[in-house]
């Protein structure tokens, strides 16, 4: 299995202090911390993906929680990822990264109405098919939004592209003319990243 680098990183400390806390404390409480390394390897998890042929695959893990037409026209869908969710994010379509744009905001539930104002960091792409933009939103716990591309990058689908630490959700915004009706999942799917399906183009 791999793992993102942080994840390792996080894991180390619990894992480090399994056998130290076995002698000075109990075995119990080394087994506590030999689980909680454990648990932090598999959030931190980073299996790998078969995209599909054609079509906009979902840029992450969980389930679609977001599903509206902007003021101007162009259609958003987002992903919330719960903590058991795979948090590594995905391209949805192929294409270059025209920009990586980092907003500060504030640390809502992903999952509610006023994470719209969380940090997010936006990735815009330039594809064949038009302007299309992965919007990577920090949850209540989550503080650390990292992307792995740069501007001028070619990303392929289901490419990775970031990872969002503990509880986050990801959002694609379409080109203007894809519509609604378009869409192949419906608001409460469950969905993985780079590998279903949001829109079939």
């Amino acid at each position: 299995m791999r793992f993102v680098p942080q994840g390792r990183r996080f894991a180390a400390v619990p894992l480090a202090l399994a056998p130290i806390a076995s002698v000075v404390a109990t075995p119990i409480a080394g087994l506590v911390c030999v689980l909680l390394g454990a648990a932090t390897l598999h959030f931190f998890r980073d299996p790998p993906r078969s995209p599909p042929d054609s079509g906009v695959v979902s840029p992450a893990d969980g389930r679609v929680s977001v599903v509206r037409e902007e003021d101007d026209g162009r259609l958003r869908v987002g992903v919330f990822m719960n903590v058991t969710d795979v948090h590594v994010n995905r391209a949805p379509v192929a294409g270059t990264v025209e920009s990586v744009e980092h907003s500060p905001g504030l640390h809502r539930p992903a999952f509610s109405k006023d994470s719209d104002r969380n940090e997010k960091v936006h990735i815009r792409l330039d594809t064949d098919d038009g302007p299309t933009e992965v919007t990577l939103i920090a949850g209540a716990f989550a503080r650390r939004i990292h992307p792995w591309v740069e501007g001028g990058e070619r990303l392929d689908r289901g490419e990775r592209l970031g990872h969002i630490a503990f509880g986050s959700r990801a959002d694609v915004l379409f080109p203007p003319e894809v519509e609604k009706s378009a869409l192949q999942v419906s608001k409460g799917d469950t969905v993985r990243a780079g590998e279903t399906v949001l829109v079939d183009r």
